[in-house]
């Protein structure tokens, strides 16, 4: 970015940062052993949508290929679901002892937006988890920032603050959790979750 750009207020959209998400299978080990919550199998990524042919190949070409990966390891099939606020959520299910393969996916999903230029649409990705007395979370990766935080939904569109402050307590640096609790934003009615 140039000074004039600097000047005139203009700025570059931040490119998202994708491999972080590597590092959800030891955190969940972590988050299982202090809090007792397992993945579930379910994960998605959001993203805002883009009107066009090469956008729409892109999202072809995605779904077919988590479909192939979900049919050879017992997955269901990848759903694209639109949400009240017009984003668009990717969906893939997979046995919950596949959170490396479900991550994978998702990481495949990101990239191959990255890769043809729509970076700057993606939003979020969020791996569900659910303990024995079925409360939810959600891990949410924000691709700007680069960090995650914990997303405790309760009925009526509340959320479980203290649970999501056990969560990150419990995981500690296994993940760069966001520093600033304003941008731990609700993800209701989050496909998934």
């Amino acid at each position: 970015m140039g000074i004039f750009d600097t000047l005139l207020g203009r700025t570059k959209p931040v490119q998202p940062k994708l491999d972080d998400l590597f590092a959800l299978p030891s955190a969940a080990v972590t988050l299982e052993a202090g809090t007792g919550f397992r993945p579930t199998g379910s994960g998605s990524v959001c993203f805002r949508p883009v009107e066009g042919k090469s956008f729409s190949d892109v999202q072809k070409d995605f779904q077919q290929l988590l479909n192939m990966s979900a049919g050879s390891g017992g997955g269901l099939p990848v759903e694209v679901v639109k949400d009240s606020y017009g984003f668009t959520w990717v969906v893939e299910s997979r046995m919950s002892s596949e959170l490396d393969t479900l991550v994978t996916d998702l990481h495949a999903v990101n990239s191959a937006l990255v890769d043809n230029g729509f970076g700057p649409q993606l939003l979020c990705t969020l791996v569900a988890f659910r303990d024995e007395a079925e409360r939810r979370l959600g891990l949410v990766y924000l691709y700007k920032r680069g960090t995650f935080y914990p997303f405790a939904p309760l009925q009526g569109e509340r959320r479980d603050n203290a649970l999501e402050l056990e969560a990150k307590g419990a995981i500690g640096s296994d993940l760069k959790f966001e520093p600033d609790l304003s941008r731990w934003f609700p993800v209701w009615g989050a496909p998934g979750l």
